[in-house]
C-alpha cells in the first residue's frame, strides 16, 4: 500500500480472496474448467459436497502424458490371433472342400493331407467325424483334430495333425477316454415321432430306446397322436467336449392321448440295471417290440396277397421293410436253435428263448450268429435282405408259443419284472424325486425355447 492506497494489483488479489471465501465452490469450478480447457495437461479436483465456509480448498495438480502412438501401432501390426473352428465330415468331402468349410486356406495342408494314412482311410469318405480346425489369421492350418470311436470300449481315437516350427506337417493317433455327461430334451408330436425328435435335437438312438422302454404300453405304429409330447434326460459320450454317442437313459416321461407314462433307469448293487416306473413299478418285458430299431412295418399279422405265389394265404408273421444291411436283433435272451439256410425263408436265425418260445428271422442277407450260441436282448444276429423268396429287401419275424405262431405285436407285452428289494426303496425314492425334477427341467426349457 503506498499513500493509503491500493494498487490494482492489491486490488485484485483482495477481490480473488474474497470471492474464494464466499464462494469457494463457484472458484473452484471455474478453474477446473479453464484448466482443462486450455489444454495445459492438468486436471483439478475438487470436492461437490456442501462444504463449511472456513474449510481450505486445496488442488492437486498431475501431469499426464499421453504414450507414444507409434509403439502402440507396432504393437498392433506384429499381434496375431488363432480361428477356431469344428465341424462334422460328409461322405462326399475332399480335402479341400472339407478345409474350405472349416476356414483353411492352405495349399501345404492340402498337399499333406491328400497323402496322410490314417486320414484318407478314417476321415475321407467317412460321415459324423467331428473335426476341429486351429488356423492362423492368414488362414494357415496350424493343428488339425478328428475324433472317432470304432468300439464300444469307452475310447475314442483322436487323430491330430500338426503344422511344427520349422513349417511341415506332423501327425499322430491318440487313445482318450469318452467322458459321460447328462443331456435332456423335450418334443411335440405333430406329423412323426422321429420329426419331434429331430425338432428337438434329439438323436434317433435316444427315439428307440423311448420306444423300447414302452412298447409295451403304447403302440407307436399306430397310436401316436399330433400333440403327444415326451422329455427325456439321457447319457452322451464326449470326445473333446463334443457328443460322439448316446448312451442310456436315464429318466423318461410320454404323454400318449393324455395319458403320462414315466420311466427311470435304476440298478441294485449287484443285480442287473432295468426300468422302472418313477413309483417303483418294474417295466422290464422278456421281449423287445421289434427285431429292428423302429422300422415301417409293411405287412402285418393277418391274410395276405403273397407276392411270389399269387394266392391269398395266412401271412403269420410280421415284415419289416429296411435297406439291405439293416442290423437285426434277437428281441429276448436264449439260444440260437438255427442258423443258414431254410427254404423259402432264405437265410434264417431261429431263436428258443425257454420251453415254450420261440423267434424266426428270415430273408437275411447275412448270419452273424452260429447254432448253440447264447444271445442276449438285443444282440444283433444278422442283417436285412432278400434272399428266398422275397421280392425286395425286408425281414420276415415270427413269434412262436409252443409252436404255434402268435402276432408278433403282443410279445413286448410278456412281462419279466422284478420287483424292488426293501432295500433299495430308499435309494430308488431319491432318485426317482432327482428324476421328476431333470424331467421338469426339460419341459421348461422347451417352453422357454419354444417363446424365444
Amino acid at each position: 500500500m503506498k499513500n493509503g492506497l491500493l494498487t490494482a494489483g492489491e486490488k485484485l488479489l483482495s477481490r480473488a480472496a474474497h470471492a474464494l471465501e464466499h464462494h469457494p465452490r463457484h472458484v473452484t469450478a471455474l478453474i477446473a474448467a479453464l484448466l482443462l480447457g486450455g489444454g495445459g495437461g492438468a486436471f483439478a479436483v475438487a470436492s461437490l459436497a456442501p462444504e463449511p465456509a472456513d474449510v481450505p480448498v486445496r488442488q492437486v495438480l498431475e501431469s499426464v502424458d499421453p504414450m507414444p502412438l507409434q509403439s502402440q501401432l507396432e504393437a498392433l501390426d506384429v499381434h496375431s490371433f488363432k480361428l477356431f473352428r469344428t465341424d462334422s465330415t460328409r461322405v462326399s468331402d475332399t480335402v479341400e472342400s472339407l478345409l474350405a468349410r472349416l476356414g483353411v486356406d492352405d495349399p501345404l495342408a492340402v498337399a499333406y493331407l491328400r497323402t496322410e494314412p490314417t486320414f484318407r482311410t478314417q476321415v475321407l469318405g467317412r460321415a459324423g467325424r467331428g473335426v476341429t480346425a486351429e488356423a492362423t489369421d492368414a488362414q494357415a492350418l496350424d493343428k488339425l483334430s478328428v475324433r472317432w470311436a470304432p468300439t464300444d470300449d469307452g475310447t475314442f481315437k483322436r487323430l491330430v495333425i500338426e503344422r511344427q516350427p520349422q513349417g511341415r506337417f506332423t501327425s499322430r493317433i491318440e487313445t482318450a477316454p469318452l467322458v459321460a455327461a447328462t443331456r435332456m430334451g423335450s418334443a411335440t408330436v405333430r406329423t412323426s415321432l422321429f420329426a419331434a425328435a429331430d425338432e428337438g435335437r434329439i438323436p434317433d438312438s435316444v427315439i428307440t430306446q423311448v420306444i423300447d422302454i414302452f412298447s409295451g404300453d403304447i403302440d407307436f405304429h399306430h397310436s401316436l397322436h399330433a400333440g403327444d409330447r415326451f422329455n427325456v434326460v439321457y447319457e452322451a459320450l464326449e470326445a473333446d467336449g463334443e457328443p460322439m454317442r448316446t448312451g442310456r437313459i436315464l429318466s423318461v416321461e410320454f404323454v400318449n392321448k393324455g395319458k403320462l407314462h414315466q420311466a427311470m433307469f435304476f440298478q441294485e448293487p449287484g443285480a442287473k440295471g432295468a426300468y422302472y416306473t418313477l413309483d417303483g413299478k418294474s417295466l422290464e418285458s422278456s421281449y423287445l417290440a421289434s427285431p429292428m430299431e423302429f422300422s415301417r412295418v409293411t405287412s402285418g399279422f393277418a391274410m395276405r396277397f403273397h407276392p411270389v405265389l399269387h394266392k391269398w394265404r395266412a401271412h403269420l408273421g410280421t415284415d419289416y421293410g429296411a435297406v439291405t444291411g439293416t442290423p437285426v436283433r434277437t428281441v429276448g435272451d436264449g439260444v440260437v436253435e438255427f442258423a443258414g439256410e431254410q427254404n423259402g425263408f432264405g437265410n434264417v436265425v431261429i431263436v428258443k428263448h425257454n420251453n415254450t418260445d420261440q423267434t424266426l428271422y428270415a430273408h437275411l442277407s447275412r448270419i452273424d450268429v452260429r447254432p448253440g450260441q447264447g444271445v442276449t436282448q438285443g444282440q444283433k444276429i444278422g442283417a436285412v435282405g432278400a434272399t428266398g423268396w422275397a421280392t425286395g429287401p425286408h425281414l420276415h419275424f415270427e413269434f412262436r408259443v409252443n409252436g404255434v405262431h402268435q402276432d408278433p405285436k403282443h410279445i413286448a407285452r410278456h412281462s419279466d419284472a422284478v420287483p424292488l428289494t426293501a432295500a433299495a426303496k430308499p435309494e430308488f425314492d431319491r432318485l426317482a424325486r432327482s428324476m421328476r425334477m431333470q424331467l421338469a427341467a426339460a419341459a421348461s426349457a422347451a417352453v422357454v425355447a419354444r417363446a424365444d
